[in-house]
């Protein structure tokens, strides 16, 4: 079966940086788009950033500039690289996958997730 598990979270200060992993197993990652999503306390799920199996990646304009997706499809893991961190992104961040071909921020197409990782920034 899919399976998603996301590593890499921690607390840090404003302006600091983080790498968030997600390992997948269970399905062909490299045909599969995937995407990284975040929930804070009390709001909605947020897309983060997104990577199809073309390379195309999208982004929330909250974070562009300052995050970075990436895939490595020989290990199965999906990345994503947090610079210049603001309290504003603290939040579980969950990583998402589907058997569909575009570069989305939409989480309602995403099929499978992972358990989440928590991102805390202080300011």
């Amino acid at each position: 079966q899919v399976q998603l598990v996301e590593s890499g979270g921690d607390s840090v200060q404003a302006g600091g940086s983080l790498r968030l992993s997600c390992a997948g197993s269970g399905f062909t990652f490299s045909t599969y788009s995937m995407a990284w999503f975040r929930q804070a306390p009390g709001k909605l799920r947020e897309g983060v950033a997104a990577v199809d199996s073309d390379g195309t990646t999208s982004y929330a304009d909250s974070v562009k500039g300052r995050f970075t997706i990436s895939k490595d499809n020989t290990k199965d893991t999906l990345y994503l690289q947090m610079n210049s961190l603001e309290p504003e992104d603290t939040a579980m961040y969950y990583c998402a996958t589907g058997r569909f071909s575009w570069a989305t921020l939409s989480p309602s197409l995403y099929q499978y997730w992972g358990q989440g990782t928590q991102v805390t920034v202080s300011s």
